[in-house]
C-alpha cells in the first residue's frame, strides 16, 4: 500500500510538470513526440494527436520531449515546422518554464485542499519561557510575531523554519500586541537538556478557519512555507548546516510516507488522504525549485541557454549544448544513485 501511494504521489506530481511542458508547446506550436511517465522500458504506450504517450517502468521521472529537441525527429526523418528550435526563443523559454511553474500551481491546488479542511495557523505565541531571551526581552504570550530577521511571517511554522535554519544566530523579532507592532533583538540560548539554541517560546499556533475566501489568502502561505522551506533548506546544504543524511531520495521517501501513514490511520482513511495531499504539496513545490536550478539537464539549465540566446540574438550551437546537458544528466543519474544508496544505508543501520 506504502509503495502504491508513493507511485500515486509521485505520478501526480510528474504529470503535473509534464502537463506543464505538454500545454505550452501546443500552445506554441511545437510538435510533442512523446509524453511518458516513468522511466527505463515502455510499459503501455498509444499514440494520437502525433504524439506518443507512455507509461515506463521505474516511476521516478517522466519527459515530454519536442520534435528537434536533442536530435528527435517527428518520424519521417525531416525536422518540420513545429520542431523544437523553428519556435520564437520566447516561446521555448515559456514552454521549458511551464514544467516548474505547473508545480508551484499543482502544489496550490493542493493546499486549497488541505487548508480547506484542515484550516491553517497564525504565529500567535502560546507562553515564553522564563530564563530566556523571549521573556527578558518582554514578550509573552498572545504576541503575533510578523517579522523575523525582516522576513516576513505569515504561519505559525515559519517561526521553527527560521530558528532551525540559523541555529545561535541573533534574531530581530518583530511582533504586535493590542494593535501595536513592536521589535526586539534576541540571542539564543543553548539549552543543554533539548541540545540546541533556543529564543524561550513556549509553544506557538493560533488555528484559522479557511473555508470561505481565506482559503486563497492561507493556501499561498502554504505554498510560500515550502517555497521558502526547500529554498532554506538548499542554503544549509551548500552551506555545511545540513548533511547528506538530510537528503532523502525515492526510497527515503517511501519511508517517509509510510510512517505518516502509520501515524495518520488511527484517525481514518480522510486522514491519511489528507496528509498524503500534504507530501504530495511539498514534493511539487520541490520538484519546481530543483528544476529551477541552472543546471545542466534540468529545466533551469535549458532556461540558461534560451535566456542566453535572447541576450545574444543567436543560439548556442546545438551540439556544445547537448554535451553540457548529457554531462549534466550523467552527473544526475550518478547523484540519484547515491542518493539512493543513502536512503538504503540508513534503513539498514
Amino acid at each position: 500500500m506504502t509503495i502504491v501511494l508513493f507511485i500515486l504521489i509521485f505520478g501526480v506530481i510528474v504529470v503535473g510538470h509534464e502537463l506543464g511542458h505538454f500545454l505550452l508547446a501546443k500552445a506554441n506550436g511545437i510538435t510533442v513526440v512523446e509524453f511518458s511517465v516513468g522511466m527505463g522500458p515502455k510499459l503501455l504506450r498509444f499514440k494520437r494527436g502525433g504524439t506518443e504517450y507512455s507509461l515506463r517502468l521505474l516511476p521516478i521521472g517522466g519527459a515530454c520531449m519536442f520534435e528537434g529537441e536533442d536530435g528527435l525527429e517527428n518520424g519521417n526523418g525531416t525536422p518540420s515546422k513545429g520542431a523544437f528550435p523553428n519556435a520564437s526563443v520566447w516561446a521555448r523559454i515559456s514552454t521549458v518554464f511551464a514544467g516548474p511553474f505547473f508545480n508551484f500551481l499543482l502544489a496550490f491546488v493542493l493546499a486549497m485542499i488541505v487548508v480547506g479542511y484542515a484550516g491553517s495557523d497564525r504565529p500567535v505565541l502560546l507562553d515564553v519561557m522564563d530564563g530566556y531571551p523571549a521573556k527578558g526581552a518582554g514578550m509573552r504570550g498572545g504576541d503575533l510575531i510578523t517579522r523575523m530577521n525582516g522576513e516576513r511571517v505569515y504561519l505559525s511554522r515559519e517561526i521553527w523554519l527560521n530558528t532551525f535554519a540559523s541555529p545561535g544566530e541573533t534574531m530581530e523579532v518583530e511582533f504586535v500586541r493590542d494593535g501595536e507592532t513592536h521589535t526586539v533583538t534576541l540571542v539564543p540560548k543553548y539549552d543543554e537538556e533539548e541540545g540546541r539554541y533556543l529564543l524561550g517560546f513556549q509553544g506557538y499556533g493560533e488555528s484559522v478557519d479557511c473555508k470561505n475566501a481565506g482559503i486563497f489568502k492561507y493556501s499561498y502561505y502554504e505554498v510560500r512555507y515550502w517555497l521558502k522551506a526547500t529554498v532554506k533548506s538548499l542554503g544549509m546544504l551548500l552551506s555545511g548546516k545540513a548533511g547528506k543524511d538530510d537528503i532523502t531520495g525515492p526510497i527515503g521517501m517511501v519511508q517517509v510516507i509510510d510512517e505518516v501513514k502509520e501515524q495518520a490511520q488511527p484517525y481514518g482513511i480522510w486522514v491519511v488522504l489528507l496528509n498524503m495531499i500534504n507530501i504530495a504539496l511539498l514534493l511539487s513545490v520541490n520538484l519546481g525549485v530543483m528544476n529551477l536550478l541552472p543546471l545542466p539537464a534540468l529545466d533551469g539549465g535549458r532556461l540558461v541557454f534560451l535566456i542566453l540566446e535572447a541576450v545574444r540574438g543567436r543560439p548556442i550551437p546545438p551540439e556544445k549544448e547537448g554535451m553540457v546537458h548529457l554531462a549534466g544528466f550523467v552527473v544526475l543519474m550518478i547523484a540519484m544513485v547515491l542518493v539512493m544508496f543513502n536512503d538504503i544505508s540508513r534503513l539498514l543501520r
